[in-house]
């Protein structure tokens, strides 16, 4: 097994980091500060490709694969969390279930936009009694008129409130259905809704401990009408669709807090180079040098394991628990180097403006969206047999 990256993908690396070390880290606390969604990173990522990456030629990708958006991912969290989850949510929660489940007549409309960056969508999902839990899904669509009729709310959706959104995939209750032991339970289906459809409304956005710059806000949809062809995959499998959505999900996310995790520990190594106390570096005292020799360690455990993750994926082989243990690796990983990091800097990394705060106040959200640790882990425990 060899863990190198082809030329291929060394390169799409390299050109990732170069364009996030001069792009995106000059501006990222003004961003943070100001809580503003970075419409000109987002314009220059798109034309870079990297909303395109794992999509066909033929709808305006790159005709790259998952992988290649891990990469991407990756590099851009280094130094910035929010664009990150920009791009991981825009591909992977917004145009992913268009490619995998939609119809040619849904793919042709949507991801043209979506997979270059010029428009937006997100996942509606989660709500106040519902996510990991479907059981508790309260929206609710019916037919009437050739239309779907959507009523309900949705919480933590993220791309679902800038001016380039356009869509959002919605989950709603469609009808019943018999569960394994014989319990009624709730169909649940996926509808695509417009943004500018009347009674679609994204309130006022979070107030958020991190992630400042990313768009994440609650919906409402009261009366909200849309053609019946706008469902997203078969009737019913909406819920099992997003599953699998899900799965793939998490090594994107795997991926990015990998970044985010590797980020610290190259500002931990520039600080502790530059930083004198007692007439020499701090790096050279144990105590600072074991702290980051371990941070990287948790860096590159977590790059392994959701390079394997993804490897299964690619080569079609089952990847869900290899998935959840990428994504609770570095999503610990992320966290803990957060913590490192800014006791390795002191009061400076206690300051909004250094990039190790805001990978502080960034990365414990990496332990919950998309899949708590807890879900990992009952996830793991289940294919033990336990």
């Amino acid at each position: 097994m060899n863990f190198e990256l082809d030329e291929e993908y060394q390169d799409l690396s390299d050109t990732v980091r170069k364009f996030a070390d001069e792009v995106i880290a000059p501006v990222s606390a003004r961003y943070d500060r100001a809580h503003e969604f970075p419409y000109d990173i987002v314009a220059q990522m798109g034309e870079l490709g990297l909303f395109g990456l794992p999509f066909p030629e033929e709808y305006g990708g790159m005709g790259g694969d998952y992988f290649a958006l891990c990469l991407a991912l990756e590099q851009i969290a280094r130094v910035d969390q929010s664009v990150a989850i920009t791009l991981e949510a825009g591909v992977s929660l917004g145009a992913m279930p268009i490619h995998r489940f939609g119809t040619e007549e849904q793919k042709q409309q949507w991801l043209p936009d979506l997979a270059t960056g010029r428009a937006l969508a997100g996942f509606g999902l989660t709500e106040p009694d519902a996510g990991s839990d479907a059981g508790g899904t309260r929206t609710t669509a019916r037919r009437e008129d050739g239309q779907w009729v959507i009523d309900g709310a949705k919480e933590f959706i993220t791309n679902s409130g800038t001016d380039i959104t356009r869509l959002v995939n919605v989950t709603a209750v469609t009808g019943t259905t018999q569960l394994p032991d014989g319990r009624p339970g709730k169909e649940i289906s996926t509808i695509i809704v417009p943004t500018d459809t009347p009674g679609f409304h994204a309130e006022k956005a979070y107030d958020k401990v991190g992630w400042n710059a990313s768009d994440t806000h609650p919906l409402s949809l009261q009366d909200v009408r849309v053609p019946e062809e706008n469902l997203l995959g078969e009737e019913g499998r909406g819920y099992a669709n997003f599953l699998s959505v899900l799965d793939e999900g998490r090594i994107a996310i795997a991926a990015l807090a990998t970044g985010a995790a590797q980020g610290c520990v190259e500002e931990s190594v520039r600080y502790a180079r530059e930083r004198q106390s007692f007439g020499r570096p701090i790096g050279a005292n144990q105590a600072v040098s074991f702290k980051i020799a371990r941070m990287q360690v948790r860096a590159a455990t977590a790059r392994l394991a959701y390079y394997d993750a993804a490897s299964r994926m690619l080569a079609g082989r089952p990847f869900k628990t290899q998935a959840a243990t990428a994504k609770l690796v570095a999503g610990e990983a992320a966290m803990d180097n957060a913590r490192d990091a800014t006791q390795v800097f002191g009061g400076y990394g206690f300051i909004n403006e250094s990039r190790v705060a805001r990978h502080y106040r960034d990365s414990k959200i990496l332990e919950v969206g998309e899949g708590t640790t807890e879900v990992q882990l009952m996830l793991i425990a289940r294919e033990l047999g336990l």
